[in-house]
């Protein structure tokens, strides 16, 4: 015998009012605002960064060495970031240690647009075919930016806008036109250097802002062509996070331009035995002071200059590859670092 249980009324109500609410929850827990979240991936001495924005979309810049580590890396740091392909991959310039993991991370995760600076024709020595044909293989028709231009991310309601405006490419600051010189003319003291014909000084240079929260990457930009973001006219601001130029090298890294930047957080893609040279260390922790500067790597070699070890992701030569997870809220106001494998967390005011 089935015993039919009846409802009152009322009791159906209440329950048709239940039911209401839990399906607004669940619908405001999925449109509630998020942050911005950045990934800065051990590659060895070579650069990957994976950004996720408030509306889910994932940036990467640059993706390591060619080789399965790499790639390796950059997919795991995506899972945990809850994501399942690369909507927009931004490679800096053409060297290795840059694009090398593309063509072995497309076959991890899709890569769905793709963008660099104009590739040179005939290619230089400092750039291997072989990886660019392979990048080239990759789908989609890739874009080619300039000085000047910007690529537009979806909103999410209650969140900041993100945004993305390229400062210089091919050699060229925003503003300047095809054949400019390398080597600017500004008497502020700045000295310059022989001209780099390397495709270092032809790197993707990039404001990401976001709310009043602001980050400079400039790939591998090297001395010359970082003196003239600053001269004759200045065309970046002061910015909260700076990704330390050509893995903290001393022959990028121009003091007029850490000091235009002024940043608050100054994040060093660096290896054990690559980057995080001293001359530039010594400027990061005077401009950043040791609570701002975090390095991927120690640098193992005698003589290093190097942050605190909590601000360190990874101590030994030999490593996991552990990386830095930096998120700014919703509003662009304030920001998080954070080493896991070092438990620390500090936290920042948007300036």
């Amino acid at each position: 015998m089935r015993i039919l249980l009846r409802h009152s009324p009322q009791r159906r109500l209440l329950l048709a009012i239940a039911l209401v609410l839990a399906v607004c929850t669940h619908a405001a827990g999925d449109n509630a605002p998020r942050g911005l979240d950045f990934y800065f991936i051990d590659v060895e001495g070579g650069a990957a960064t994976l950004i996720v924005s408030p509306a889910g979309e994932s940036i990467l810049i640059d993706s390591g060495n060619p080789g399965e580590r790499d790639a390796a890396r950059i997919a795991a740091a995506a899972k945990d970031a809850g994501v399942s392909a690369i909507d927009y991959y931004i490679t800096t310039h053409w060297h290795s240690d840059h694009m090398g993991g593309a063509a072995p991370l497309a076959k991890l995760l899709p890569i769905r647009q793709r963008f660099g600076h104009a590739i040179p024709d005939p290619l230089p020595e400092d750039i291997n075919k072989d990886l660019m044909a392979a990048w080239n293989g990759l789908e989609g028709t890739p874009v080619f930016l300039e000085a000047g231009q910007s690529i537009k991310f979806k909103g999410r309601r209650g969140a900041a806008d993100l945004r993305l405006k390229v400062v210089a490419a091919n050699g060229l600051v925003e503003g300047e036109k095809p054949g400019a010189p390398q080597v600017t003319t500004c008497q502020d003291g700045a000295e310059a250097r022989p001209e780099d014909t390397t495709d270092n000084a032809r790197s993707l240079a990039m404001l990401l802002s976001f709310g009043r929260f602001d980050l400079f990457a400039g790939g591998d930009l090297t001395w010359n062509v970082e003196h003239k973001l600053t001269c004759p006219e200045l065309k970046v601001p002061k910015v909260d996070v700076f990704i330390v130029d050509h893995h903290g090298v001393d022959l990028s890294n121009n003091p007029a331009l850490v000091k235009a930047l002024d940043p608050e957080v100054a994040i060093v893609n660096s290896g054990p035995r690559k980057g995080a040279e001293p001359e530039t260390m010594k400027l990061l922790l005077k401009q950043s002071g040791d609570v701002g500067v975090f390095q991927i790597h120690r640098n193992v070699r005698e003589g290093a200059v190097n942050a605190e070890p909590a601000r360190v992701a990874n101590e030994e030569e030999n490593c996991k590859g552990a990386y830095i997870h930096l998120k700014v809220d919703e509003r662009g106001a304030h920001f998080t670092v954070e080493v896991p494998s070092r438990q620390t967390v500090r936290e920042y005011d948007v300036r």
